[in-house]
């Protein structure tokens, strides 16, 4: 019984590994959705380390980094992205057995994920030439220039190429400030999306999982709108390019994410509410993901429902006070 047991264990780990690993190549071999399939790479980290136990989940975690870089052929950036990725998988798992707050559970793990990133990224430099903001300055261009050459093999028009390369520096320059925030803004959609797709997905296996409540009727601390604020008075009254500046602008990003997510949760609650087919929450969210004017409406929704209340939580707190636990 026992011999079976480490049989079906070490099944399960060889199989942690391999989806990983699966992953990692699509990622990486399909440049234009490749993005999509990284998304899932927590996924199955966090499933097995569920399934198996800490461990185990250590183990697919560092035999799947160890192989990555074997094929990459060194220890670089790239990896680092994809390492990063894992131990979010992991950080989650570890959160969901500690029955946190479903905003705890992602801003530690994302915590945890960027101290890593950035110890990482520390000690690599220490073994090049270059420092941290020249390593950061270097990456950004050469992907630059891989994603100009990318939209060349398209077939993209000339002048949409032209346009697009005497942009590049200034595009560049845009990258490498808003960095911090566009990191933490990915890590916390990646975050956000494999707790989503994690709770059926343990469900059916009959294997634990968070108790979050409905996250239809999730909302950001209230006291977060009075950092908006800060930020967004900063972005108009401190000079451009300052430093101060630039902390109000990725400050302001990262909290448009918050909200675009107590967005999302409104525009769910009425759908649900209004038991809207599928084929209308297809289209409503492709609309969301696809136009910028739907998405800035979603965040809009967000930041105003501390006011508006637009799906009257707080009218129902009121009367039941024991909701608000």
């Amino acid at each position: 019984m026992q011999s079976l047991l480490q049989r079906q264990t070490a099944t399960d780990i060889a199989k942690g590994v391999g989806i990983s690993l699966v992953l990692f190549s699509l990622a990486v071999m399909m440049p234009l959705i490749g993005f999509f399939f990284s998304l899932l790479m927590p996924l199955p980290i966090l499933f097995y380390r569920i399934k198996l136990g800490r461990k185990a989940g250590l183990l697919i975690a560092g035999c799947a980094l160890a192989i990555m870089a074997i094929i990459a052929g060194s220890m670089g950036l790239d990896i680092l992205f994809f390492g990063e990725l894992l131990l979010l998988g992991f950080c989650l798992s570890e959160l969901f057995e500690r029955h946190l707050t479903v905003e705890k559970t992602i801003g530690y793990s994302c915590a945890v994920v960027l101290g890593a990133a950035l110890t990482a990224l520390f000690l690599y430099s220490l073994t090049v030439p270059e420092n941290i903001i020249e390593l950061v300055s270097a990456y950004v261009a050469k992907n630059l220039e891989l994603s100009l050459k990318l939209y060349e093999g398209m077939g993209v028009s000339e002048s949409t190429i032209t346009t697009i390369s005497n942009s590049l520096d200034k595009l560049h320059y845009v990258l490498v400030r808003m960095l911090p925030s566009l990191a933490t803004i990915s890590l916390i959609f990646i975050a956000w999306s494999n707790l989503l797709l994690s709770r059926p997905l343990l469900a059916s296996r009959s294997l634990p999982q968070p108790q979050f409540g409905n996250l239809k009727q999730w909302r950001a601390p209230e006291n977060l709108i009075w950092l908006l604020i800060g930020c967004g008075g900063g972005l108009i009254g401190l000079p451009s390019g300052s430093i101060p500046w630039l902390v109000s602008i990725n400050g302001l990003l990262i909290l448009m994410i918050i909200y675009f997510f107590q967005g999302i949760a409104i525009v769910a609650f009425f759908l649900e509410s209004k038991n809207a087919p599928r084929t209308i929450r297809v289209l409503i969210y492709s609309l969301i993901g696809l136009q910028q004017l739907f998405l800035l409406l979603v965040i809009a929704m967000g930041i105003f429902d501390l006011w508006v209340d637009f799906r009257k939580l707080m009218k129902k707190n009121d009367r039941n006070p024991e909701d608000r636990q």
